[in-house]
């Protein structure tokens, strides 16, 4: 199943230096989720001063809680960078 998530980082003074800290691992990691097939397209979100303030992402998983796992490991999440998702299943268009 597909699933739109738009991903929501904290609003509070460390948050960009928070994402910053862990963005080469979380880029590492959402490479290997491209080349297995799981993750088609992955973005960051920006503000009107082009600041990063959250991600966008077409994931593949069996169900919600297989996503949320997924979404569990990824460094952004281990690095309290996403605060906030909001998921939607996603029909892709033929």
């Amino acid at each position: 199943m597909l699933f739109l998530v738009i991903a929501h980082d904290g609003t509070d003074e460390g948050a960009l230096a928070r994402r910053l800290a862990v963005r080469e691992k979380h880029l590492e990691r959402s490479g290997k989720l491209k080349e297995i097939g799981t993750q088609l397209v992955g973005a960051a979100i920006l503000d009107e001063n082009e600041r990063m303030v959250g991600s966008a992402m077409v994931l593949e998983a069996e169900n919600e809680d297989a996503l949320r796992a997924l979404l569990a490991q990824d460094p952004y999440s281990a690095g309290d960078v996403w605060r906030r998702f909001q998921i939607l299943p996603f029909l892709r268009t033929p």
